[in-house]
């Protein structure tokens, strides 16, 4: 038996996807539709973890069926030197995805990489 992959987010349904079973769970009436996993979209990205931890895209800590909404959190396109800042002291809220995951801290591995 071969996984399926959801026909709204592209995630493997049991591995990942979280959309209802009835509708469009991405768009809401009257509204634009929304990404709910980063899939490789944004290689700019910064991936914000539950944790409160800041990976970049292709981490090996992560998969990308784990990088979606509700779990994790990301920002397209931070801006320069938004990884570097990245502490206690000057969080980076994720805004696609689950905007209410802050970063506080860098990967290490990700940091060594960057």
């Amino acid at each position: 038996m071969t996984a399926q992959r959801c026909d709204h987010c592209d995630l493997l349904i049991g591995a990942g996807c979280a959309c209802p079973s009835e509708g469009d769970p991405h768009i809401a009436e009257g509204q634009a539709p929304r990404r709910t996993g980063l899939r490789g979209q944004a290689p700019d990205a910064i991936i914000v973890s539950p944790a409160g931890n800041a990976h970049l895209p292709g981490c090996f800590h992560l998969s990308d069926s784990e990088i979606s909404g509700p779990k994790f959190g990301w920002v397209v396109g931070p801006g320069p030197g938004a990884w570097s800042r990245i502490s206690e002291s000057h969080p980076l809220r994720a805004t696609e995805g689950n905007a209410d995951r802050v970063a506080v801290r860098r990967c290490l591995t990700c940091d060594a990489q960057a």
